[in-house]
């Protein structure tokens, strides 16, 4: 069980945050599975190799975790990435995410969703998350 102290929301200009108005929330993940390259490349059925390249493209996201270098398994349905995974992290990475800050805001709970981002991908709700990625970069 992974358990990190991570920042949702907007920050203050220069901590890494993109320069927007808003609150910063700090948010607990304390059920977040994280699976090594070595497990990841194994849940995929492909080398590590590949399992780098995945995560290089933009496919998915990887972040440290102890040195470690560590992939959210939320980001998996099976072997396959969660359905509009990728444009929701190209949306992410527009705005300036970091692959941590990303972890954050997909990983928080919105009552407004309601669940998190992740828990709306994996339900098909892909369509609100989208637009809400997409407003991170204004």
């Amino acid at each position: 069980m992974e358990q990190a102290l991570v920042a949702h929301g907007a920050g203050q200009p220069g901590e890494g945050w993109p320069a927007r108005p808003g609150v910063v929330r700090w948010v607990v993940m304390t059920d977040l599975t994280m699976l090594t390259i070595p497990d990841f490349a194994l849940r995929l059925g492909v080398d590590v190799v590949h399992a780098h390249s995945a995560i290089k493209s933009g496919t998915f996201f990887a972040v440290r975790r102890d040195g470690v270098l560590v992939v959210p398994e939320r980001q998996l349905d099976g072997d396959q990435p969660v359905k509009h995974l990728v444009p929701v992290l190209r949306l992410l990475r527009d705005a300036k995410y970091t692959d941590e800050q990303a972890l954050a805001w997909l990983s928080t709970p919105d009552d407004s969703l309601p669940g998190s981002p992740f828990d709306a991908l994996h339900e098909n709700r892909a369509t609100e998350v989208k637009r809400r990625a997409q407003a991170l970069g204004f």
